[in-house]
């Protein structure tokens, strides 16, 4: 009886490390994208230290885990004690920084509100200024999706406009529709834009519009994560289970 526990819990261990394998290459595989993402992301995340902070941490855990989850499967199949205790001492490490994770990103949600967002874009932006590193992610922001300031043309009031433009009023460029949402992309018509016609210009705030088009990404990611956490804390439960039942 003790010996078909032993298997079961053999091949249990196994099976858990096999899906922290899988979790490790989906946290790896999302660290690359958003790193190297053309569409103007990788951008956002090179301004920002603390995204761009995040996107290696991210990178580092997934191949953490995707080795991790290699050896654990190596551990239980073989039922090398060394290799167990080496397994469990390291993914208790990455579960203890990754709830650490968790707990500081809840803390700090507020840093994430519509108004902490407007309330920095009203300080630092610079309109067309591509020099300035904030101005240029928050144009190359506006422009990729399609809208205009945090809650909408209404943020851009207060914010005075560069001498050397001769039409932009309160509108900045970047807010102007495009033919192609890009750079590159021709204007359907910047000068009606620039001087206040509404129907040439992106109306609508980009909190909006990029909550809306991560909310699914979010929650799915928030599940993975719960997910991964969960399973972790199995593998090792499993990891000592064997470590006590090996000979």
């Amino acid at each position: 009886m003790e010996g078909d526990c032993l298997s079961c819990m053999k091949y249990l261990m196994f099976l858990f490390n096999f899906f922290i394998f899988l979790g490790g290459a989906c946290l790896l595989g999302v660290g690359i994208w958003v790193i190297v993402d053309p569409t103007g992301f990788r951008e956002i995340v090179a301004a920002n230290p603390l995204l761009f902070t995040g996107a290696y941490i991210m990178l580092a855990m997934g191949a953490m885990l995707f080795l991790l989850g290699f050896l654990g499967c190596c551990g239980a199949i073989r039922e090398n004690k060394c290799l167990l205790l080496f397994f469990f001492m390291f993914i208790l490490l990455i579960f203890l920084a990754e709830l650490s994770a968790a707990i500081l990103a809840f803390i700090f949600r507020e840093n994430l509100t519509r108004e902490f967002f407007t309330k920095e874009l009203k300080k630092h932006y610079l309109r067309n200024n591509d020099t300035d590193v904030f101005s240029s992610t928050w144009n190359s922001v506006m422009i990729t999706f399609a809208c205009c300031g945090v809650n909408g043309p209404e943020d851009f009031e207060t914010i005075p406009h560069l001498p050397y433009s001769s039409l932009e009023k309160v509108t900045p460029e970047a807010c102007c529709q495009r033919e192609l949402q890009s750079r590159e992309g021709m204007f359907v018509n910047k000068e009606a834009c620039l001087t206040g016609v509404e129907r040439f210009q992106n109306r609508q705030g980009c909190y909006t519009v990029i909550l809306n088009s991560f909310e699914t990404y979010v929650y799915l990611a928030g599940a993975l994560a719960i997910g991964v956490l969960a399973i972790e804390l199995f593998a090792m439960i499993f990891a000592m289970c064997l470590f006590r039942g090996i000979q």
